[in-house]
């Protein structure tokens, strides 16, 4: 079998099972969406032919990499197997048998695999450049001009779901919260995964946008430029803070309705936990109120306890916002958003 080095664009739109064969600790940092990790090297045995290079130079790194990799041959076989019977069967997505590899530069480490899916006669591609490669087109595109529309509110205003409800109607969206496994607030990581690292964050927003039309408008949720521990890229966040912003309007009522839907399901333990978080901010009066109303269950006094914080914070942001429509969806139903906006000439 032929294995061939594709640059990143060509590599991207090939089909094809996506395999990053670099270290655990490497793929948690950053990897490309979607790809399986099967490590030719665990992290301790990376650490120890990297050593053996710098020590005493490229050809025993070499040697002491085969040695790693023959102990363990049967157990790459077992993987690729593996991989192949799960993620081939039945599926119209994916050339059957075909693997696409990448490592941190295209070096050794994908050309190993290479020749070991040879010898299973499997056909595979190899990305030129590696991870490397992927990782420039990633901040490159951040530099690129996006048409960008902001959907703004305050918390509990339902955002989240307005985005949604556009995508379902085909418009163009990003949800930078699901990406980063947090709603942005201080109870943003109730109930969400681990976040990813901001390597990887910034590596799914890129992703998002690679299957976008950049001519068209994105819509994407007004936020800080931080979503818990991960940060928004820099270039796409300057884009953000001066790109059109759709506010929408709820009543206190709406949204103290939408956030105990949220928030109520969890313990009292997190939710206490969550409001100490931000004591010196809420004040010793408001956080013994939040407090004391978790304790008793009294979830609208623990809304308006820290929806009063929240709502100034939110107005002396937007105090110096320009090119601002607002929307007021209170007590509208779902069904009728979409056409409500379209009404208003807020989309079309």
């Amino acid at each position: 079998m032929n294995f061939k080095s594709h640059e990143l664009k060509e590599f991207l739109e090939s089909k094809g099972l996506l395999i990053d064969v670099r270290s655990p600790d490497e793929y948690y940092k950053g990897h490309m969406p979607n790809s399986i990790n099967i490590p030719l090297f665990n992290n301790e045995e990376r650490t120890i032919v990297g050593k053996n290079y710098k020590l005493n130079g490229k050809e025993i790194a070499i040697i002491k990499g085969l040695e790693i990799v023959e102990a363990k041959l049967d157990n790459l076989i077992s993987q690729f197997v593996s991989a192949k019977n799960k993620y081939f069967k039945n599926s119209n997505n994916i050339d059957s048998n075909n693997f696409k590899i990448y490592c941190a530069r295209g070096g050794m480490r994908s050309q190993s695999i290479f020749w070991l899916l040879n010898k299973l006669n499997f056909s595979g591609i190899l990305l030129r450049g590696g991870y490397k490669s992927y990782r420039r087109s990633v901040l490159n595109k951040f530099n690129e001009n996006i048409k960008i529309n902001l959907i703004g509110g305050k918390t509990g205003s339902g955002k989240t779901k307005i985005l949604n409800i556009m995508k379902k109607n085909k418009y163009q969206i990003i949800d930078l919260e699901y990406l980063a496994n947090h709603r942005g607030s201080t109870f943003g990581s109730l109930g969400m995964n681990e976040q990813p690292t901001n390597e990887q964050f910034e590596n799914l927003i890129a992703d998002e946008l690679y299957k976008l039309d950049k001519n068209k408008v994105i819509y994407i949720e007004a936020e800080s430029a931080n979503i818990g521990r991960c940060r928004i890229p820099f270039e796409l966040f300057n884009q953000m803070k001066i790109s059109p912003r759709i506010e929408i309007i709820r009543s206190e009522k709406d949204r103290i309705k939408e956030l105990v839907n949220t928030y109520s399901v969890f313990s009292k333990k997190e939710l206490i936990e969550s409001i100490v978080r931000i004591k010196k901010r809420l004040g010793p009066q408001r956080t013994e109120l939040a407090i004391n109303s978790v304790e008793n269950e009294n979830w609208q006094n623990v809304c308006r306890a820290v929806l009063d914080y929240y709502d100034k914070c939110y107005e002396y942001e937007l105090r110096d916002k320009e090119n601002v429509q607002k929307l007021n969806l209170t007590e509208v139903d779902e069904k009728k958003i979409i056409p409500l906006m379209i009404q208003n000439g807020l989309i079309s």
